[in-house]
Protein backbone atom coordinates (compact mmCIF):
# COMPACT_ATOMS: atom_id res chain seq x y z
CA UNK A 1 0.00 0.00 0.00
CA UNK A 2 2.75 2.20 0.20
CA UNK A 3 2.00 3.72 -3.08
CA UNK A 4 -1.57 4.51 -1.90
CA UNK A 5 -0.19 6.07 1.34
CA UNK A 6 3.24 7.04 3.44
CA UNK A 7 5.44 4.50 4.38
CA UNK A 8 5.66 6.64 8.13
CA UNK A 9 1.66 6.52 8.20
CA UNK A 10 1.42 2.80 7.20
CA UNK A 11 4.09 1.72 9.01
CA UNK A 12 2.57 3.52 12.81
CA UNK A 13 -1.06 2.29 11.65
CA UNK A 14 0.85 -1.40 11.39
CA UNK A 15 2.84 -0.82 14.99
CA UNK A 16 6.18 -1.44 13.09
CA UNK A 17 9.42 0.97 13.28
CA UNK A 18 10.71 2.02 9.69
CA UNK A 19 13.69 0.90 9.95
CA UNK A 20 12.36 -2.31 10.05
CA UNK A 21 10.42 -2.21 7.12
CA UNK A 22 13.13 -0.76 5.12
CA UNK A 23 15.55 -4.16 6.66
CA UNK A 24 12.65 -6.69 5.80
CA UNK A 25 12.55 -5.15 1.87
CA UNK A 26 16.28 -5.20 1.56
CA UNK A 27 16.05 -8.82 2.39
CA UNK A 28 13.36 -9.51 0.62
CA UNK A 29 15.50 -8.55 -2.66
CA UNK A 30 18.55 -9.87 -1.16
CA UNK A 31 17.89 -13.76 -0.03
CA UNK A 32 20.13 -15.31 2.37
CA UNK A 33 22.72 -17.69 2.41
CA UNK A 34 19.74 -20.30 3.34
CA UNK A 35 17.79 -19.45 0.75
CA UNK A 36 20.35 -19.40 -2.02
CA UNK A 37 20.97 -22.74 -0.59
CA UNK A 38 17.89 -23.76 -1.16
CA UNK A 39 17.30 -22.06 -4.78
CA UNK A 40 20.07 -24.10 -5.89
CA UNK A 41 19.22 -27.51 -4.15
CA UNK A 42 15.90 -27.39 -5.46
CA UNK A 43 17.52 -26.85 -9.37
CA UNK A 44 19.62 -30.19 -8.59
CA UNK A 45 15.77 -31.81 -7.44
CA UNK A 46 14.70 -31.04 -10.35
CA UNK A 47 17.29 -32.02 -12.39
CA UNK A 48 17.56 -35.59 -10.70
CA UNK A 49 13.86 -35.95 -10.67
CA UNK A 50 14.22 -35.89 -14.25
CA UNK A 51 16.83 -37.92 -14.74
CA UNK A 52 15.40 -40.86 -12.78
CA UNK A 53 12.17 -40.66 -14.92
CA UNK A 54 10.48 -38.96 -12.16
CA UNK A 55 10.57 -41.99 -9.94
CA UNK A 56 12.48 -41.57 -7.61
CA UNK A 57 11.39 -40.34 -3.89
CA UNK A 58 12.99 -38.32 -1.21
CA UNK A 59 15.16 -41.30 0.04
CA UNK A 60 16.82 -42.24 -3.38
CA UNK A 61 16.85 -38.47 -4.34
CA UNK A 62 18.86 -37.45 -1.13
CA UNK A 63 21.40 -40.48 -2.48
CA UNK A 64 21.61 -38.92 -6.19
CA UNK A 65 22.42 -36.22 -4.98
CA UNK A 66 24.99 -36.99 -2.16
CA UNK A 67 23.90 -35.60 1.01
CA UNK A 68 21.85 -38.49 2.57
CA UNK A 69 21.25 -36.81 5.98
CA UNK A 70 18.97 -34.13 4.21
CA UNK A 71 16.52 -36.19 3.00
CA UNK A 72 13.86 -34.34 5.38
CA UNK A 73 14.85 -31.02 4.09
CA UNK A 74 14.76 -32.50 0.35
CA UNK A 75 11.11 -34.08 1.45
CA UNK A 76 9.93 -30.20 2.28
CA UNK A 77 11.63 -29.18 -0.87
CA UNK A 78 9.94 -31.61 -3.24
CA UNK A 79 6.55 -30.41 -1.29
CA UNK A 80 7.35 -26.94 -2.76
CA UNK A 81 8.11 -27.51 -6.09
CA UNK A 82 5.04 -30.27 -5.85
CA UNK A 83 7.12 -32.93 -7.56
CA UNK A 84 5.97 -36.22 -6.52
CA UNK A 85 7.46 -39.99 -7.22
CA UNK A 86 5.16 -42.09 -9.15
CA UNK A 87 3.11 -44.11 -6.43
CA UNK A 88 2.34 -47.94 -6.17
CA UNK A 89 -0.24 -49.94 -4.92
CA UNK A 90 -0.23 -53.48 -4.67
CA UNK A 91 1.03 -55.74 -7.32
CA UNK A 92 -0.56 -59.06 -8.62
CA UNK A 93 1.00 -61.51 -11.19
CA UNK A 94 -1.53 -62.46 -13.56
CA UNK A 95 0.35 -65.08 -16.00
CA UNK A 96 1.04 -67.96 -13.75
CA UNK A 97 -0.88 -71.14 -15.09
CA UNK A 98 -0.11 -73.89 -12.62
CA UNK A 99 -2.73 -76.08 -14.19
CA UNK A 100 -0.64 -78.59 -15.60
CA UNK A 101 0.62 -82.16 -15.94
CA UNK A 102 4.89 -81.31 -16.10
CA UNK A 103 6.59 -82.38 -12.69
CA UNK A 104 7.28 -79.84 -10.34
CA UNK A 105 10.97 -78.69 -8.80
CA UNK A 106 11.82 -78.53 -5.43
CA UNK A 107 12.17 -75.10 -3.65
CA UNK A 108 15.99 -75.17 -3.87
CA UNK A 109 15.94 -71.23 -2.31
CA UNK A 110 14.44 -72.24 1.36
CA UNK A 111 17.07 -71.05 4.20
CA UNK A 112 19.67 -70.45 1.18
CA UNK A 113 22.27 -68.28 1.74
CA UNK A 114 23.32 -66.36 -1.34
CA UNK A 115 26.66 -64.99 -1.61
CA UNK A 116 27.94 -64.51 -5.26
CA UNK A 117 26.94 -63.48 -8.53
CA UNK A 118 25.63 -66.73 -10.67
CA UNK A 119 24.32 -68.74 -7.70
CA UNK A 120 21.14 -68.26 -8.56
CA UNK A 121 19.05 -66.87 -10.99
CA UNK A 122 15.19 -66.35 -10.62
CA UNK A 123 13.09 -65.89 -13.87
CA UNK A 124 9.36 -65.01 -14.51
CA UNK A 125 7.00 -63.74 -17.33
CA UNK A 126 4.79 -60.81 -17.29
CA UNK A 127 2.30 -58.99 -19.56
CA UNK A 128 2.04 -55.59 -21.49
CA UNK A 129 -1.21 -53.95 -23.08
CA UNK A 130 -1.02 -52.31 -26.40
CA UNK A 131 -3.65 -51.32 -29.28
CA UNK A 132 -2.11 -54.25 -31.25
CA UNK A 133 -2.71 -56.82 -28.04
CA UNK A 134 -0.77 -58.11 -25.37
CA UNK A 135 3.03 -58.00 -25.19
CA UNK A 136 4.54 -60.82 -23.42
CA UNK A 137 7.99 -60.63 -21.72
CA UNK A 138 9.98 -62.74 -19.50
CA UNK A 139 12.67 -61.65 -17.57
CA UNK A 140 15.92 -63.48 -15.47
CA UNK A 141 17.61 -61.87 -12.84
CA UNK A 142 21.03 -62.33 -10.76
CA UNK A 143 19.92 -62.71 -6.92
CA UNK A 144 22.61 -61.21 -5.79
CA UNK A 145 22.99 -58.48 -8.07
CA UNK A 146 19.33 -58.15 -8.79
CA UNK A 147 20.69 -56.93 -12.90
CA UNK A 148 18.22 -58.21 -15.49
CA UNK A 149 20.46 -60.71 -17.57
CA UNK A 150 18.43 -61.98 -19.90
CA UNK A 151 14.95 -60.96 -21.43
CA UNK A 152 12.56 -61.80 -24.45
CA UNK A 153 9.54 -60.73 -25.43
CA UNK A 154 6.79 -61.91 -27.77
CA UNK A 155 3.20 -61.44 -28.42
CA UNK A 156 2.89 -65.72 -27.52
CA UNK A 157 3.78 -66.82 -23.95
CA UNK A 158 4.96 -70.39 -24.81
CA UNK A 159 8.31 -72.64 -23.49
CA UNK A 160 10.50 -70.78 -26.94
CA UNK A 161 9.69 -67.32 -24.83
CA UNK A 162 10.99 -68.95 -21.73
CA UNK A 163 14.17 -70.71 -23.30
CA UNK A 164 14.71 -67.57 -25.66
CA UNK A 165 15.33 -65.31 -22.30
CA UNK A 166 18.11 -67.69 -20.55
CA UNK A 167 19.58 -68.42 -23.25
CA UNK A 168 20.64 -64.59 -23.44
CA UNK A 169 21.45 -64.80 -19.63
CA UNK A 170 23.58 -67.89 -20.63
CA UNK A 171 25.47 -66.11 -23.23
CA UNK A 172 25.94 -63.02 -21.31
CA UNK A 173 27.49 -64.68 -18.30
CA UNK A 174 28.51 -67.98 -19.07
CA UNK A 175 28.05 -69.04 -15.24
CA UNK A 176 30.03 -71.78 -13.49
CA UNK A 177 28.08 -74.59 -11.63
CA UNK A 178 26.50 -75.36 -9.72
CA UNK A 179 23.67 -72.81 -10.35
CA UNK A 180 20.16 -72.41 -9.73
CA UNK A 181 17.52 -70.98 -11.99
CA UNK A 182 14.58 -70.31 -9.89
CA UNK A 183 10.35 -69.79 -11.24
CA UNK A 184 7.20 -70.30 -10.37
CA UNK A 185 4.78 -73.31 -11.40
CA UNK A 186 3.80 -72.03 -14.95
CA UNK A 187 3.53 -74.69 -17.19
CA UNK A 188 6.39 -73.22 -19.47
CA UNK A 189 8.95 -73.51 -17.13
CA UNK A 190 7.93 -77.01 -16.31
CA UNK A 191 7.57 -78.26 -20.22
CA UNK A 192 9.66 -80.49 -21.98
CA UNK A 193 11.49 -78.14 -24.02
CA UNK A 194 12.52 -76.02 -21.15
CA UNK A 195 13.46 -78.86 -19.43
CA UNK A 196 16.24 -80.10 -21.53
CA UNK A 197 17.86 -76.76 -21.50
CA UNK A 198 18.34 -76.85 -18.33
CA UNK A 199 19.53 -80.34 -18.51
CA UNK A 200 21.98 -79.24 -21.48
CA UNK A 201 23.83 -76.64 -18.98
CA UNK A 202 23.92 -78.19 -16.06
CA UNK A 203 21.38 -75.46 -14.16
CA UNK A 204 19.16 -77.11 -11.21
CA UNK A 205 15.31 -76.08 -11.33
CA UNK A 206 13.83 -74.69 -8.62
CA UNK A 207 10.20 -73.59 -8.04
CA UNK A 208 7.89 -71.77 -6.01
CA UNK A 209 5.59 -72.89 -3.79
CA UNK A 210 2.50 -73.37 -4.91
CA UNK A 211 0.32 -69.61 -4.57
CA UNK A 212 3.29 -68.26 -2.41
CA UNK A 213 4.27 -64.93 -4.52
CA UNK A 214 7.03 -64.76 -2.35
CA UNK A 215 9.15 -67.32 -3.11
CA UNK A 216 9.51 -65.65 -6.05
CA UNK A 217 9.63 -61.63 -4.56
CA UNK A 218 12.67 -60.43 -6.42
CA UNK A 219 11.45 -60.87 -9.65
CA UNK A 220 7.83 -59.74 -8.42
CA UNK A 221 9.66 -56.78 -7.41
CA UNK A 222 11.13 -55.94 -10.52
CA UNK A 223 7.82 -56.38 -12.41
CA UNK A 224 6.56 -53.98 -9.73
CA UNK A 225 8.60 -51.27 -10.51
CA UNK A 226 8.53 -51.81 -14.01
CA UNK A 227 5.04 -51.60 -14.09
CA UNK A 228 4.56 -48.32 -11.56
CA UNK A 229 7.52 -46.20 -13.17
CA UNK A 230 7.01 -47.53 -16.84
CA UNK A 231 3.98 -49.16 -17.88
CA UNK A 232 0.91 -47.56 -16.26
CA UNK A 233 2.04 -44.33 -17.20
CA UNK A 234 2.38 -45.04 -21.08
CA UNK A 235 -0.38 -45.74 -23.54
CA UNK A 236 1.63 -48.04 -26.24
CA UNK A 237 -0.03 -48.05 -29.55
CA UNK A 238 1.84 -50.63 -31.09
CA UNK A 239 3.61 -53.29 -29.98
CA UNK A 240 7.05 -52.27 -31.49
CA UNK A 241 5.91 -49.11 -29.34
CA UNK A 242 6.26 -51.10 -26.19
CA UNK A 243 9.12 -53.23 -26.92
CA UNK A 244 11.36 -50.32 -27.48
CA UNK A 245 10.11 -48.94 -24.18
CA UNK A 246 10.63 -51.92 -22.60
CA UNK A 247 14.46 -52.38 -23.84
CA UNK A 248 15.03 -48.54 -22.64
CA UNK A 249 13.56 -49.01 -19.48
CA UNK A 250 15.98 -52.36 -18.63
CA UNK A 251 19.17 -51.97 -20.31
CA UNK A 252 19.46 -47.87 -20.44
CA UNK A 253 17.67 -47.17 -16.80
CA UNK A 254 17.19 -49.93 -14.30
CA UNK A 255 20.88 -51.89 -14.89
CA UNK A 256 22.46 -48.76 -15.61
CA UNK A 257 21.05 -46.01 -13.71
CA UNK A 258 18.72 -46.62 -10.88
CA UNK A 259 19.39 -46.79 -7.43
CA UNK A 260 18.56 -49.96 -5.67
CA UNK A 261 18.00 -49.82 -1.92
CA UNK A 262 19.02 -53.43 -1.98
CA UNK A 263 21.89 -52.52 -3.13
CA UNK A 264 22.96 -49.75 -0.66
CA UNK A 265 21.42 -47.24 -3.19
CA UNK A 266 23.84 -48.11 -6.45
CA UNK A 267 22.61 -49.35 -9.41
CA UNK A 268 23.34 -53.19 -10.58
CA UNK A 269 26.13 -52.86 -13.27
CA UNK A 270 27.64 -50.16 -10.57
CA UNK A 271 27.33 -52.86 -8.13
CA UNK A 272 28.82 -55.39 -10.31
CA UNK A 273 31.82 -53.44 -11.02
CA UNK A 274 33.02 -52.87 -7.26
CA UNK A 275 32.71 -57.38 -6.82
CA UNK A 276 35.98 -57.56 -8.71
Amino acid sequence: MSGQYKVAWLCEALLVSRSGYYDWKERRHSPGPRQMQNMQLRQRIREEFARSRQTYGSPRLARALGCPGRRNRIARLMRQERIFARQRSKYRPATTDSRHGGPIAPNRLRHLCIRRPDQVWATDATCILTSQGWLYLVAVLDLFTRRVIGWSMHTILDASLVIAALRMALAQRRPIKPLIIHSDRGAQFASAAYRHTLAQHGLLASMARKGNCYDNAFVESFWSSLKYELVYHHRFATLAQARTAVFDYIEAFYNRTRLHSGLAYQSPITFESKLN
